[in-house]
């Protein structure tokens, strides 16, 4: 079979067992603790939590997982064995309260030895049991074990060899320090020429190649409570994962589960090919398949072949990744997605000589791969071929730079790069990492060349420090799941999207919540939005017991409820009754700046791609941002013409239609955002059928309310991430009468009607260019009379012809351009040294003739002397030197002979 047989095997067969197949979800995770989709069970976290309802009953597919960076990082190991990877598939197939263990476990059996034909006598199982002197959960899984001897005793196998008991961390799945969770059962395949059973048995979880790992059944029964204690599911689920390189790496390497005398290595599958043909194309090397035992004293040819898995592996995860919108970047996954393709970048170059501009051309034999599975590398190929060749062409100037910091920092006395026992220092790994993209293993290669090893150590704790401040800023969530007899919070009930000057909202006050600076007011009801989703809350007022209360702002707690900002000292008590009326000119202005934001966001996919994905907003009544994907700027005719596409909807006055779906229903067309956390039921916002996003804020009903839009400003806010500004509405007219006005004083002052202004303005640039020329003529004559006049007073001083003078000068070049003259003028023999004082600042010049550096003089020296003098400091070549800084008053004195 191949690497796409064996894939389409497992659906087919899961398909057989009424499952559902479903498509690989995008590698930019819903969740917004996770950098990645990193498991095939994360599109599926809401089911589990009973956050929603399954629209199925039996799932299976193939996802695209990266683990690089965060909890589950294999980086740095990609390249130095043959099983790791930053980006691979995970076959799985999952259960919503339907099957269990035994269904699981005897599938996943008779798919293994009797569809693909694995002997079964290669076959190991583990099973969950607790040590309890270390205070893991539950109990012993005597059912996965029952389950397992009735399979290997069928097989005319010995449980007692076959099945090996497992730990909490080998055999204990835990979603997060909260959730669910469950037992797990691994089915482990020896790999060892001989089949022998005890051998095999021996290998099972001691990280050897020869056994490995091959398909995981998690059973998911309990949730994990904040306290420490386990509760059981209302639900039970299974999620099994099967890493699908390995599969087809083991199919290769022994032709079929036929022939167990050849090293495993997932590079042998198939699914490779393409790359490794591009690869030796390009760089003329041959890939061999050497694995090094050591990362220190490489042969040729083990750089080589490390270099060909490196770059295999790279390519497939950066071109997936920016296919799903995540582009190279500075932070977060954007800067994992960058680190990753500038390892391959390096690798490339330093170790099979590839130029600039090779990485884009893996592209292409990636898609020839993958595209047939994952069709939108297929339709994104153009943007991830732009994203490459951005980065390339910039990782090629950070590289240099990089190197040279390397050989300068290792040598230089200033900074000692080497530590008391000639390594590297780790501080100066961990800047290369961090700073110019440089991985541990490539700054020890580095080393090696050059006789010495790196301080791993020192590399550790740095790193450890920015993961420190990374857990300090990281984003978390504790996760319930929907446990036996659990209760939700009740959230305050929002009543505020449809709204008008007639309209007030009859409520109670249920809780008065003071902080340290201000009083909040919670109500039963409310037309009041709490900020959220980038939009600014409401303001308004309220009137209770006959007294009007000004409500400053709203904003939402952690369990839904609606904070009404009031005065600090406002003295209201729960229970009182309450007509509440928001700001609606205010409301209004946000509504606008809000489905501005929506139609900036189809506009900018519909011109640029759909790569283009939101990454924060900010909604306000005078303005709004927009940050989004993209990795270069926006030109003027791509602004122009993004106003036009939205200005033109605008005028269609198409209608603004809002309303409640349930999310597992919701249209494929539809756009959601990462980061978000979606319920059962989501709010859809839909402009005219062309622009449809799930979005809780409040918006116009018609486009034509907007007025017009205007783009104030386009800027880069991280690398592969822009930002738009503009205003909307009333606040975009404001903005276009500013601009009006400027115009009228800058036409009235250059007596041009409003048309001619830029001719007359170019006119006017035109004529003080011409004058700074005449201006710079007459200067340069200024100083080469002034150059002629120093020449000629020249001293004679120990057979040399010196000048030291005090003299006026715009600025350091020109002081610089004078003391040329003076030494050119004098001819041989010369020696100068000028002094001026710049901005209040002393600054310094000498210059030594061929002679006078014979004679023993140096410029280097004489700026040295001339600083010591004055408490400045400087220095330089024994040709040219200077120097400044200093008391000015000093300077006369230090410049006579």
């Amino acid at each position: 079979m191949t690497s796409a047989q064996i894939r389409q095997s497992f659906l087919d067969f899961f398909a057989s067992k009424q499952h559902a197949i479903v498509p690989s979800s995008s590698l930019m995770p819903t969740a917004p603790n996770l950098l990645f989709t990193n498991a095939g069970m994360n599109q599926f976290v809401p089911y589990f939590l009973g956050d929603q309802p399954a629209p199925w009953k039996r799932v299976a597919d193939t996802q695209k997982c990266i683990r690089a960076g965060g909890k589950h990082n294999d980086l740095e190991d990609v390249g130095f064995d043959t099983y790791h990877h930053t980006m691979f598939e995970m076959l799985g197939n999952w259960s919503f309260g339907d099957y269990f263990k035994k269904d699981s476990l005897t599938w996943g059996w008779e798919l293994l030895t009797k569809v693909w034909g694995i002997p079964p006598k290669r076959l190991f199982a583990t099973v969950y049991s607790p040590d309890k002197s270390k205070g893991d959960p539950s109990d012993f899984d005597q059912e996965a074990y029952d389950i397992w001897a009735g399979i290997f005793k069928a097989a005319g196998l010995d449980p007692a060899v076959h099945i090996i008991n497992g730990n909490k961390k080998d055999n204990f799945w835990m979603m997060g320090d909260t959730g669910p969770c469950g037992p797990c059962s691994e089915i482990h395949f020896n790999l060892l020429p001989s089949d022998d059973e005890q051998a095999g048995r021996a290998l099972v979880n001691s990280s050897s190649p020869r056994c490995i790992e091959i398909w995981n059944h998690v059973f998911i029964q309990f949730n994990a409570n904040a306290d420490g204690t386990f509760a059981p599911l209302a639900a039970k689920h299974v999620d099994t994962g099967m890493g699908f390189e390995r599969v087809a790496g083991i199919h290769a390497t022994t032709q079929g589960f036929k022939d167990f005398s050849a090293e495993p290595s997932n590079y042998n599958a198939d699914v490779f090919k393409p790359t490794f043909e591009k690869i030796a194309a390009l760089s003329g090397k041959t890939y061999t398949g050497t694995v090094p035992t050591e990362r220190t004293g490489l042969t040729e040819q083990q750089q080589i072949d490390i270099t060909f898995r490196v770059l295999a592996d790279h390519a497939r995860c950066v071109s997936c990744a920016i296919a799903d919108g995540i582009l190279p970047g500075n932070v977060d996954r954007n800067y994992v997605i960058r680190r990753i393709l500038r390892r391959g970048i390096m690798y490339g170059q330093k170790n099979l000589g590839l130029p600039t501009g090779f990485f884009e051309q893996l592209v292409a034999p990636v898609i020839e791969s993958l595209g047939g599975v994952f069709p939108e590398l297929h339709t994104q190929r153009t943007m991830i071929e732009r994203a490459i060749r951005a980065e390339e062409e910039s990782f090629g100037r950070t590289l240099s730079n990089g190197l040279r910091l390397f050989y300068d920092k290792l040598h230089n006395v200033a900074y000692i790069g080497l530590d008391e026992t000639n390594r590297v220092r780790g501080a100066l790994a961990f800047e290369l990492y961090d700073t110019y993209g440089f991985p541990l293993d490539m700054t020890q290669l580095l080393a090696a060349e050059n006789g010495l090893t790196v301080d791993g150590v020192g590399f550790e704790a740095e790193m450890e420090k920015q993961r420190e401040r990374g857990r300090l800023a990281r984003k978390t969530d504790v996760i319930v799941a929907a446990t036996e007899g659990d209760a939700k919070a009740e959230a305050t009930k929002f009543v505020g999207y449809e709204i008008d000057s007639t309209h007030a909202t009859h409520a109670k006050v249920i809780d008065v919540v003071k902080s340290e600076k201000d009083t909040y007011l919670v109500f039963d009801q409310t037309p009041f939005y709490a900020e959220m989703g980038g939009q600014v809350g409401d303001s308004g007022d309220a009137q209770i017991n006959g007294a009007k209360v000004d409500i400053l702002d709203c904003i939402k707690d952690k369990s839904g409820r609606h904070l009404h900002r009031v005065a600090k000292d406002t003295a209201i008590s729960a229970g009182a009754t309450a007509t509440l009326h928001v700001d609606l000119h205010r409301r209004r202005a946000i509504n606008r700046h809000h489905s501005a934001a929506h139609l900036i966001h189809w506009a900018l996919r519909k011109m640029l791609g759909t790569h283009v994905r939101q990454f924060g907003t900010h909604k306000t009544p005078y303005r709004m941002r927009f940050d989004f994907t993209h990795f270069e700027a926006l030109t003027a005719a791509q602004i122009k013409e993004c106003e036009q596409l939205i200005n033109g909807k605008i005028l269609e006055n198409d209608r603004v239609v809002s309303a409640e779906i349930e999310y597992a229903k919701k249209p494929e067309d539809v756009l959601a955002f990462f980061g978000d956390k979606y319920g059962k039921y989501v709010r859809l916002v839909d402009i005219g059928g062309f622009s449809k996003e799930l979005c809780g804020g409040t918006h116009v009903t018609t486009t034509g309310e907007i007025g017009v839009i205007k783009i104030v400003a386009e800027m880069a806010i991280a690398a592969g991430t822009r930002r738009i500004e503009a205003v909307a509405g009333q606040a975009a007219l404001d903005h276009i009468a500013a601009k009006e006005a400027a115009l009228a004083i800058v036409s009235a002052r250059l007596g041009a009607g409003v048309q001619d202004v830029a001719q007359k303005f170019e006119s006017v640039l035109t004529h003080q260019k011409e004058l700074e020329k005449k201006l710079k003529a007459f200067e340069a004559k200024a100083s080469a009379g002034l150059a002629e006049e120093l020449a000629a007073a020249a001293v004679a001083k120990d057979g040399l012809k010196w000048v030291s003078a005090v003299v006026t000068s715009e600025n350091q070049d020109a002081l610089r351009s004078l003391g040329s003259q003076v030494l050119h003028k004098i001819g041989p023999g010369a020696v100068v040294q000028l002094g001026a004082v710049l901005d209040g600042k002393v600054s310094l010049v000498a210059y030594c003739s061929p002679e006078a550096i014979k004679a023993g003089h140096a410029a280097g020296k004489l700026i040295g002397a001339l600083t010591a003098k004055l408490g400045g400091k400087g220095g330089g070549k024994p040709d040219y030197a200077q120097g400044g800084g200093g008391d000015a008053t000093k300077l006369a004195e230090a410049l006579k002979l």
